[in-house]
């Protein structure tokens, strides 16, 4: 009796978490076999049409589409474990596998090439380090492998830059290093910072267009206010900062298996190896372990937020920037291991002030509902209507809403957005801007959002839109598009940000 029970339940309840449901949103979404019983026959009839379930247009026509894994429905007395039913799903799927091949064989048609011009290619050019070089080579290859006929038609060759970048002022157009005007930068940069009161002014306005590799560890310290200006005590700030930190360490992270800790530390656990997943440097376990300490000794001492999602992301460009004033090479794939205990202390201790004092400015980002953020999309929102009506007006006819968006543009400061090396390009002018984190990023957010109008007005339905504005093709961005860019952001401000009525309706 027991055991029959237990199989009506299971027979019943056929739709449970865990089990294999339609996801919608991906190009060839799973069939339905209850819904597609003669697809097999009609697909010999009608050989052309692929079988495709129909795009939702607006929100709530994609959530009426989307079936709930808890709804039970008319399915009570259907056998699942028939064989009829085990065959029909069998047959569906190697349908659509089949014309899914068939899809993809249309879209990329590649000339054949004989297999001794692979074996001719030197075993050193297929060494790829990070996963990052891996996607942009794959991209590479591609161009190069189309037809002659179609290569004035195919997008212009890239450079294989990394995400972190060791020549992380290269532009993306493959421009050298470092030129004669920015050597001279260079040297300025050197004078303002060697003198003995440095003019912070100056050094901001220096700063905005970016700042050279060289100098940009003391340089972003300064502009954080983590650095006095005063050169002759510099160095015992920075040693007393340092000692205060690791006296931190030594105070409360013990605390951190204390059930009043316990969550706060388990989702840092949790956030941590999502961080930066294609870099091998954050994959480290030093690294891991470093990101861990920094960021429960933030939230223990910032009760008001505590640990928030997202707030792991902004680490990484102030350990990049501190870890490149020891190491000269690939930063992407540098094993800290190599480096002292007394260098990894000095730059755990900087990457936790200089975050902290970024915080600082934000941290009703964090707060409990997030208060900043959602007054800042409410804000992105006006701007944007303003500046781009017709792009407004297109996000309202399929029933976007800009929080489905923008509240991970506000969050992670368009770090989810950019490679890692744009952002610490980013940074440079953010640092140099008055309130850059918290007021100049809400036009760079509308530029960034209007860089893309051509791509959304494309888009005409709720879900192909929202897949480009979560998915936006930046990989291959450097210096020149982040130019464009806080370009087009500085002249956003400067029309709107001292009158805001001019963008309320």
């Amino acid at each position: 009796m027991a055991a029959e029970n237990s199989k009506q339940f299971w027979k019943r309840s056929a739709k449970l978490p865990g089990s294999i449901q339609p996801v919608y949103g991906a190009q060839h979404p799973p069939l339905d076999p209850r819904l597609t019983k003669n697809f097999i026959k009609e697909r010999s009839k009608v050989n052309a049409v692929p079988l495709k379930s129909k795009k939702a247009s607006s929100f709530h026509e994609f959530a009426r589409n989307t079936s709930d894994a808890w709804d039970i429905g008319d399915d009570e007395e259907e056998d699942f474990s028939s064989p009829s039913f085990q065959t029909l799903n069998s047959k569906v799927a190697l349908a659509t596998a089949a014309q899914v091949l068939e899809n993809h064989s249309k879209l990329r048609v590649k000339p054949e090439r004989s297999q001794s011009t692979t074996s001719d290619v030197p075993a050193s050019y297929k060494v790829i380090k990070s996963s990052s070089d891996a996607q942009l080579s794959r991209n590479s290859s591609d161009n190069c492998l189309r037809n002659p006929l179609h290569k004035q038609q195919s997008l212009p060759l890239r450079p294989i830059i990394p995400l972190v970048a060791r020549i992380s002022d290269q532009n993306a157009s493959g421009a050298p290093p470092m030129t004669v005007r920015e050597k001279t930068r260079l040297e300025k940069f050197r004078q303002l910072l060697s003198s003995h009161n440095t003019d912070l002014d100056e050094l901001r306005k220096c700063s905005w267009p970016g700042v050279p590799r060289e100098v940009r560890p003391v340089t972003w310290r300064l502009l954080s206010g983590y650095l006095p200006a005063n050169t002759e005590r510099r160095k015992p700030t920075l040693q007393r900062k340092r000692e205060e930190y690791f006296g931190f360490i030594e105070q409360y992270y013990d605390s951190r298996n204390e059930e009043h800790h316990q969550d706060t530390y388990r989702q840092i656990h949790i956030d941590i190896p999502r961080t930066n997943p294609l870099i091998p440097l954050f994959q480290q376990p030093l690294v891991q372990e470093i990101f861990e300490r920094i960021l429960f000794i933030w939230a223990i001492r910032h009760p008001a937020s505590g640990y928030v999602q997202g707030i792991n992301d902004l680490v990484t460009p102030f350990f990049v920037v501190f870890l490149s004033e020891y190491v000269e090479e690939d930063v992407e794939n540098f094993d800290v291991t190599n480096l002292s205990q007394d260098m990894l202390r000095s730059i755990e201790a900087d990457s936790f002030w200089c975050m902290s004092k970024l915080l600082d400015g934000i941290q009703d980002n964090y707060t409990f509902a997030q208060p900043g953020i959602q007054k800042k999309v409410k804000a992105l929102e006006e701007l944007v209507s303003r500046i781009d009506e017709q792009v407004h007006n297109h996000f309202r006819r399929y029933e976007v809403e800009y929080l489905q968006f923008a509240f991970r543009w506000m969050n992670n400061l368009l770090m989810r957005e950019l490679p890692l090396r744009c952002t610490i390009r980013l940074w440079d002018t953010y640092q140099s801007e008055p309130e850059g984190f918290s007021h100049f990023h809400l036009y760079v957010c509308a530029a960034f959002l209007i860089k893309w109008r051509k791509e959304i007005l494309d888009e005409e339905d709720f879900q192909g839109l929202l897949m480009l504005l979560q998915n936006l093709p930046t990989i291959h961005w450097g210096n020149e598009e982040i130019g464009l860019l806080l370009a087009e952001a500085y002249r956003l401000k400067y029309m709107f940000a001292d009158a805001p009525n001019h963008y309320r309706r």
